[in-house]
């Protein structure tokens, strides 16, 4: 329940503080008043999205503070303990500021929140109908959620299983599309696989191939000087020259004593220098060495991996790793028909879940939809409605993500008579009171919130008023309902009345809100009924409205 409302700055009020009470709390004033305000600062310090500039002319910032009685059931305390905000008085403080440039910042019970926390509270604390939630009522869009609420059903379910199914089938058609598209290119494909899975190319094979080929076109031009410098240095050259240097010093070294020592020595270091020469030029040799047919392999298959390159558009590295793609789609060709078969029996087990949530739901919604008419039957009667009547029309639709159902409400407003969208039968005043009767049914027996209804007496007046009064009287039995009202029929049912006034002072617009007291109450509604010349004829239809509410 709201107990208190705290207004610093907002609009065109400066300072407002207003305590409410059990039952039904009516504020009333003439149009323009501010009424509306009130509605926007208490949506403000609840979070909700509303007009952006908020902040009163001049002021440094706009702030609410509202206070409601948290029992220890309640709701809201498992958003609460959610985002750690846990509370273990019976007190919700709630408070958020607005700046002049737009910045908001909200408190609960002392700790920083941001707004979607305040948002999520607001849902467990207090439901708004405004002047214009005859718009959703004469939508036919919306009603199937309507229902869904009143029957407490969850359409999740379907939800998550009409997202598989739109996946099964996704998968499906997509599967379906690359075997067509593979089918197309069969013939290709086939070719293609063949001859690289053939030619068999290696990852940098062209590169070792290349050098190989350069190698051996080079080889032709130095094998020449590479044989004359082995000849030059073997056994008809250097290495025999030597070797007969090193025998006539040894037959002269016995003569020579010790003086021819240091040359053989040298002379034996330099043939091994030379063995070593001839032993690298002969491996030179012998690698410059080739069959002719081999240079002509390795060029026909540089020449045929190069080709074949050009032919897809690829480096020649590249060419195994498009082997292996062109494989597996021929592949995915080859045993697409077993896919395809797994993937639609997938759909079909999708299908067949998606299905049976479906009529679930419908079979929920159905029973609603008797449920709702009854009770809407219910309510009618005490609004002056009793030869009315409500219709809740499920079909069959199409299916979609919240199901197959289509959902209408119809009214007949006299008997005999055909029902029909509520736009097209039922007058102002009947919208007015067939939205009460849905807003009660949907509410059900759930007090733990504070009821709003700004205008819903719109359009309705005399016997039909004070009707629609008792209603909003009977809901707030035992719970708290909030009524911006112009009736002084309704006022006059009222546990707890407020005056909403404009004024000027200082050249100053200003809103403010009083309390009426038992006192004066039969001169406020005496106003209502009256206008600004209070007669006594005012005053004493105005008292008699107040002692047939007590």
């Amino acid at each position: 329940m709201l107990r208190s409302l705290d207004i610093r700055d907002m609009l065109i009020i400066d300072r407002l503080s207003l305590e409410f009470g059990a039952g039904l709390n009516v504020l009333t004033g003439e149009t323009g008043a501010g009424k509306s305000i009130l509605l926007d600062s208490l949506g403000f310090v609840l979070g909700w999205r509303g007009r952006a500039e908020l902040v009163r002319q001049g002021a440094a910032q706009g702030e609410v503070t509202a206070a409601f009685d948290l029992p220890q059931d309640h709701a809201a305390r498992e958003v609460l303990d959610r985002h750690g905000l846990g509370a273990e008085d019976d007190e919700l403080l709630l408070r958020r500021i607005n700046t002049p440039d737009g910045r908001k910042t909200a408190w609960v019970n002392g700790t920083r929140v941001s707004g979607e926390v305040l948002r999520a509270l607001s849902d467990t604390l207090l439901e708004l109908h405004g002047q214009h939630d005859d718009r959703g009522l004469l939508d036919v869009n919306g009603h199937r959620a309507l229902l869904d609420a009143f029957a407490g059903a969850d359409p999740s379910a379907v939800r998550r299983a009409w997202s598989g199914l739109a996946a099964a089938r996704r998968a499906l058609r997509e599967a379906e599309a690359q075997r067509d598209a593979a089918r197309a290119e069969e013939d290709f494909l086939r070719h293609a696989v063949d001859e690289l899975e053939r030619l068999d190319p290696k990852p940098r094979e062209e590169e070792e191939l290349d050098t190989r080929r350069r190698v051996m076109h080079g080889a032709e031009r130095i094998r020449e000087d590479v044989a004359k410098a082995l000849q030059a240095i073997g056994p008809q050259g250097a290495e025999g020259q030597m070797m007969d240097a090193t025998r006539w010093l040894d037959g002269a070294a016995e003569g020579a004593g010790e003086t021819l020592n240091d040359a053989l020595e040298a002379l034996n270091r330099a043939m091994i220098e030379l063995g070593e020469a001839q032993a690298g030029v002969e491996s030179c040799l012998d690698a410059l060495t080739f069959d002719p047919s081999e240079l002509e392999a390795a060029e026909e298959r540089l020449f045929a991996i190069r080709a074949l390159a050009r032919k897809h558009g690829v480096f020649a590295d590249d060419l195994p790793a498009l082997a292996i793609e062109l494989r597996g789609r021929l592949d995915l060709l080859d045993a697409s028909e077993g896919g395809l078969a797994r993937l639609a029996q997938a759909e079909k087990a999708a299908a067949a879940e998606y299905d049976a949530a479906a009529a679930e739901l419908s079979d929920l919604r159905r029973a609603a939809a008797t449920r709702l008419d009854a009770a809407m039957q219910a309510e009618l009667a005490p609004l002056r409605m009793e030869r009315a009547t409500f219709t809740t029309k499920v079909a069959d639709a199409a299916a979609g993500p919240d199901g197959a159902d289509t959902v209408a409400f119809e009214v007949a407003t006299n008997p005999g008579a055909p029902s029909g969208p509520l736009d097209k039968i039922a007058s102002g005043g009947e919208l007015s009171r067939f939205l009460l009767a849905l807003k009660v049914c949907l509410t059900g027996g759930d007090r733990s919130r504070t009821l709003i209804f700004d205008e819903i007496d719109r359009g309705v007046g005399g016997a039909t008023a004070d009707a629609v009064g008792r209603r909003l009287k009977a809901l707030a039995d035992g719970g708290q309902v909030l009524v911006v009202t112009h009736s002084p029929q309704v006022a006059a049912l009222g546990a707890h009345h407020w005056r909403v006034e404009k004024k000027v002072a200082n050249d100053a617009t200003l809103s403010t809100v009083t309390p009426v007291a038992a006192t004066d109450r039969i001169d406020e509604i005496a106003r209502m009924l009256a206008g600004d010349s209070i007669t006594d004829a005012a005053r004493g239809a105005a008292r008699a409205l107040l002692d047939a509410a007590a």
